[in-house]
């Protein structure tokens, strides 16, 4: 099964500061159809203004990744964390039993980003964060794994749950084949471009909720940028 769901049909919120489109429920939208995609919770597209963020605010139990689009955003936490992370580039944080941070735009312009929470497999322990380049040339033509709490993955981020985030960067005409399992839940969103996955086209900042497939092959019908969660 392969769902579309266009860019037009997510949830939003503009808070001036922030201007958010959401994959799933989140803070007043609600839809019952999309709470969650197996253990894949949040998926966010938030574009955030210059001098604007996320004031210091609390999670737990959760584990978040920011995968950035364009600009860069600047972490800062209660453990004495701090960094910055680029376009193209991923953190991570598990959040475990509970952890502060904020995430600011220092820069001239908008800073886009997906973030995208998933639930961890188990409840507490230590809150970790991290950061690390993941530059595109190692991704074209083929997905690579940018954080993972799978086994094997020894080269990704890594976070507490049964799910790994991939990346690829496809030229006009390349496809990418990718091997799910038919129980398990993938998110698939071109962060750029456009793309036909099984015979279904998605463009920029569209979703794809699959499950009940062995492998899913990916063709880029223009030069595109691929970000895709496999979870449980």
């Amino acid at each position: 099964m392969i769902e579309l769901r266009p860019f037009d049909s997510l949830g939003s919120a503009d808070h001036g500061w922030l201007d958010a489109r959401h994959h799933f429920s989140f803070a007043s939208y609600r839809d019952p159809a999309r709470n969650s995609w197996g253990r894949l919770r949040v998926w966010n597209d938030d574009t955030i203004a210059p001098n604007g963020g996320f004031a210091s605010h609390p999670h737990s139990d959760m584990e978040i990744i920011t995968y950035v689009r364009k600009g860069a955003i600047t972490h800062r936490d209660n453990l004495g964390n701090a960094g910055r992370t680029e376009a193209g580039d991923v953190q991570v944080m598990s959040a475990g039993s509970g952890i502060e941070h904020s995430e600011l735009n220092r820069e001239d312009d908008a800073t886009r980003l997906f973030q995208i929470w998933i639930i961890p497999d188990q409840q507490g322990g230590a809150p970790n964060w991290g950061t690390r380049p993941f530059p595109k040339a190692d991704r074209a033509g083929q997905l690579v794994t940018l954080a993972s709490g799978m086994e094997g993955d020894t080269d990704a981020l890594p976070i507490r749950a049964d799910a790994r985030l991939l990346g690829a960067t496809l030229k006009a005409g390349d496809s990418a084949t990718y091997d799910t399992q038919p129980m398990r839940h993938a998110y698939l969103v071109p962060s750029e471009g456009r793309v036909a996955v099984d015979g279904i086209e998605a463009g920029t900042r569209d979703g794809m909720a699959i499950t009940g497939l062995d492998a899913i092959t990916i063709t880029a019908l223009e030069d595109s940028e691929i970000v895709l969660v496999d979870a449980a």
